[in-house]
């Protein structure tokens, strides 16, 4: 499941949530939206395949841009740009 309409750009703060299962993963990305400004990008990987849900609606439900979402091998990537 690969969606490549556009790349991530410049990564503003990474998180490293493998090992880590629901409701963790969200929990790391809600305090690190917070931490950056508007207009950046986090990027999360995980190892939990319920992020596959999570974090889709969580940005939904907030109002950020998942940029892109890649999955290789048992390891999740998300790019989400943190709204204004």
């Amino acid at each position: 499941m690969s969606d490549h309409k556009e790349g991530p750009g410049t990564i503003h703060k990474a998180l490293d949530a493998r090992g880590l299962v629901c409701p963790e993963p969200v929990m790391l990305l809600h305090r690190a939206v917070r931490e950056v400004a508007a207009g950046e990008v986090i990027e999360m990987i995980a190892t939990d395949p319920s992020t596959e849900r999570d974090v889709p609606k969580f940005c939904l439900f907030l109002g950020h841009e998942l940029v892109l979402e890649e999955r290789e091998g048992e390891e999740y990537r998300y790019y989400i740009r943190k709204s204004g």
